[in-house]
């Protein structure tokens, strides 16, 4: 869903100056905006995020903060916009809306940040549903070729080149479905919810993304009940910790036919030699 009033990109004049002369050129930038995350009244986050696909991110960040976990537990949803933003407003059941009352979280958060508001420790380092039974075997090529695929469907990306995305990829499928955003955590939570509120399951795909791999990635991965990360770039160390503990395969460095397996590698077809 795209908001009426706001566009994902827009154009810009600028001077490209380079080594042989100055010239002006057009450039398409991707958009930000504070977008809202309302429960029942409540603010519970504002995000800064690209405005495309709000309904999916507003569903998949509820899903991956644990705020629900059945579409019967929404008894009602709607998009509000706002010159400075934009409000994703829920209504709760009521069993729903006293376990978030209790959580007493709220959090404003800018691109990229994942845990910005939380009070406490524990917070940052909260427990996520295990894996360890989740997820279809994958062979090596489906690992391989994921972030080339889905660098091939990123309309936003190939008009700005300032953007991330998350995709799903199905065994000898690809990628199947992807969502961009100025933030990984946003385009990821925009697939997530894309797949929730179509019914689809995670849990027969992996997630591929365009970023380095942190904790709230791996987090959300696992909230979502999907099996297997796939990124271009590197994970964290304390991203492999919760991947290993949660059972995700953790494959990093997706790139040019090859990538690194550091965890759970038993998704991964015999083709690939056993992790020492």
């Amino acid at each position: 869903m795209m908001g009426a009033g706001f566009s994902p990109s827009q154009s810009r004049s600028g001077l490209s100056v380079q080594a042989e002369g100055a010239r002006m050129v057009s450039r398409a930038l991707p958009e930000e905006l504070p977008v809202a995350l309302v429960f029942d009244g409540s603010t519970q986050a504002v995000m800064m995020a690209t405005p495309g696909d709000i309904e999916d991110f507003a569903h998949g960040f509820a899903v991956t903060e644990g705020i629900v976990t059945d579409p019967a537990q929404i008894e009602g949803f709607e998009i509000a916009e706002h010159d400075l933003g934009i409000e994703a407003r829920f209504w709760l059941r009521a069993d729903r809306r006293e376990a978030l009352a209790a959580r007493r979280r709220f959090m404003a958060g800018p691109v990229g940040c994942g845990l910005c508001g939380i009070d406490s420790l524990d917070q940052a380092v909260r427990d996520v549903p295990s894996a360890a039974q989740v997820g279809p075997t994958f062979s090596r090529d489906d690992i391989a070729h994921a972030a080339d695929a889905l660098f091939n469907i990123q309309p936003l990306h190939r008009r700005t080149r300032a953007t991330h995305a998350a995709g799903l990829v199905l065994p000898g499928k690809g990628v199947v479905l992807a969502r961009e955003d100025v933030g990984r955590h946003n385009a990821l939570d925009k697939l997530i919810g894309a797949l929730w509120r179509a019914g689809r399951d995670p849990g027969l795909g992996a997630f591929v993304m365009t970023s380095r791999l942190s904790v709230e990635l791996v987090q959300k991965c696992a909230m979502a009940g999907c099996g297997t990360l796939i990124a271009v770039s590197a994970p964290t160390a304390h991203a492999l910790r919760l991947a290993d503990t949660a059972g995700i395969t953790l494959a990093a460095f997706a790139r040019g036919g090859g990538f690194d397996l550091y965890s759970n590698p038993h998704r991964i077809s015999h083709e690939v030699p056993d992790v020492a």
